[in-house]
């Protein structure tokens, strides 16, 4: 299993590195320090904030809703999820 993350602290502490000390089938990919264009996450949060485009959410469970059919989308489709990898400026397979 593939880990791609990004290099904040909580990722280099040592429970982490425990943990993965542990566990030997996790291979770790690490982004530079600041790369959104190489991280698939930075285009589904884009996607996801379009849902919310121009609006004004009264509370958390407004904003619930509104995110709640793009979340779905995302979901149920792995043509789109695959939309955000391929995306990205990393080379995949």
């Amino acid at each position: 299993m593939f880990i791609v993350w990004d290099n904040i602290n909580q990722h280099r502490s040592v429970l982490v590195r425990e943990f993965l000390s542990t566990a030997p089938r996790l291979k770790l990919h690490r982004f530079p320090g600041y790369a959104p264009e190489l991280n698939p996450d930075e285009f589904i949060w884009s996607y996801l904030k379009r849902g919310v485009a121009n609006t004004v959410p009264t509370d958390l469970r407004h904003l619930k809703r509104l995110i709640h059919t793009p979340l779905q989308r995302l979901r149920q489709s792995q043509r789109l999820l695959w939309a955000c990898v391929k995306a990205s400026e990393l080379s995949w397979p």
